[in-house]
């Protein structure tokens, strides 16, 4: 994992050389001794954090040249968390740059376990922003949770009934379907929303580094390990930790991860201290977990353990009206991503997307807007755009008598091949009268059995 990029502007070397000793662990460090070396330097790296020192050459006993770097970066970049530093004398342009948006000032001399512990909460507020901004940026709050079915009315009921418990939640569903997203709609409605959301897919990370990445390690607990490292058990802290693919999750971590959930502590891997961890756990699968429990892939007490409660995510299918509302809100979001004038839907594309079945459910929808909006050259996107004329989305459908004949043409024949050609069993077990059973043999010249 990358290291967070940490820009210094400080025309003291000897504090410029202490404070990289002291942050190179944990921050890829860029030191500068000017304005125009810091900019230079924030534009190619476009760092996340900076610490400001407001006395820069050429008017070092000034305020003129950080004050103006800080302007400069924060009309570059106004999600950058930008920590000033000034002498003890000069309060008040340090208060004026709070004003013009850094997010903390420090004096001199620097003490360095408060500037660390600052610099983590900058970073921390930074994450929340980008994620914040990521999700305004997908309809559903983002995609999924956009509709006004029935199955979405429900689903959004019961988020708000549980969001402000602490108990683990369970979200099952098809590929597809939204399940990260419910999480996360779970965490914003909680108590614990302005603390961090931390996800983990646990099938797509190798099982030998699995177990470092849910519970950290020490330095030295194996090879490569030169440093200690937190896991994403740690980083949620206080808030959420969203477990995806959770059936994924190899057997022997399923032990340790119960022993996580009953008892709230964990030891990071080659270590001997027992940290307590305020989180709560959120868990997804779109596999069939109780199958897996009859197999012996997955531990039933950690099924039960993280099933407190259960949320089905519903399938696309099932969800009327929904793909023509989330088909438009795709257009709208692409069309702007791509700088392209708004486009519509023919008849025979809102047809085609009302009778699809969309079997990969919303990612199938979005990808299949997104290939259209990017490919369309008329106004209109059509069901060649959206590829879907090949699919068999506008099959006739059968007329509705033509339907009940059917069903009920199968109903009676699958009767007469479970009883052997017994009448009188055949009207029981279909819950009819003999005479009833005979009208519809009739009815339907069904050959009567000897």
């Amino acid at each position: 994992m990358s290291k967070i990029k940490l820009l210094i502007i400080d025309d003291d070397e000897n504090i410029l050389n202490q404070m990289k000793w002291a942050l190179k662990d944990h921050y890829e460090v860029f030191l500068a001794g000017d304005r125009r070396k810091g900019m230079d330097l924030f534009r190619r790296e476009l760092p996340r954090l900076v610490t400001l020192d407001l006395g820069l050459p050429p008017h070092p006993r000034q305020a003129t040249e950080g004050l103006l770097a800080l302007s400069e970066m924060l009309e570059m970049n106004s999600s950058a968390k930008i920590l000033v530093v000034s002498g003890n004398s000069d309060q008040k342009n340090a208060l004026e740059a709070i004003e013009q948006g850094a997010y903390d000032f420090f004096t001199k001399p620097i003490e360095l376990d408060a500037i660390q512990h600052t610099l983590r909460r900058a970073n921390h507020l930074f994450q929340l922003e980008e994620e914040n901004l990521r999700l305004k940026k997908q309809p559903i709050a983002g995609s999924g949770m956009i509709g006004s079915s029935r199955a979405m009315e429900d689903l959004h009921k019961t988020i708000n009934k549980i969001s402000n418990n602490s108990f683990p939640v369970l979200i099952t569903g098809e590929s597809g379907t939204g399940k990260e997203l419910v999480a996360h709609a779970i965490h914003r409605k909680s108590e614990r929303a302005t603390l961090p959301f931390v996800a983990i897919n646990c099938g797509a990370i190798p099982e030998n580094l699995m177990e470092s990445e849910l519970f950290g390690h020490e330095k030295g607990a194996f090879t490569g390990a030169h440093a200690q490292k937190k896991g994403r058990i740690e980083f949620a802290e206080g808030g959420t930790l969203f477990l995806d693919e959770i059936g994924e999750l190899p057997l022997n971590l399923q032990v340790k991860l119960l022993r996580f959930l009953q008892e709230k502590t964990l030891e990071r891997l080659g270590g001997h201290k027992t940290l307590e961890i305020d989180v709560r756990v959120l868990a997804a699968t779109n596999r069939d977990l109780k199958q897996g429990i009859s197999e012996g892939r997955f531990r039933e007490d950690l099924f039960y353990r993280l099933s407190v409660v259960s949320i089905v995510s519903p399938p696309l299918r099932e969800r009327e009206g929904d793909p023509i509302l989330l088909a438009r809100a795709f257009i709208q979001r692409f069309c702007e991503e791509t700088g392209k004038r708004k486009k519509s839907l023919t008849q025979e594309a809102l047809k085609a997307i009302t009778s699809y079945d969309w079997p990969g459910n919303v990612r199938e929808l979005e990808n299949k807007i997104k290939r259209a909006v990017v490919m369309a050259e008329g106004p209109s996107l059509t069901l060649e755009d959206l590829e879907l004329s090949t699919l068999g989305a506008l099959a006739p459908l059968p007329r509705l008598k033509d339907a009940k004949d059917q069903l009920e043409r199968d109903l009676i024949q699958n009767a007469l091949n479970r009883t052997g050609g017994n009448i009188t069993h055949a009207a029981t077990a279909l819950g009819i009268s003999r005479q009833s059973f005979h009208d519809i043999l009739s009815k339907h010249k069904i050959d009567r059995p000897s």
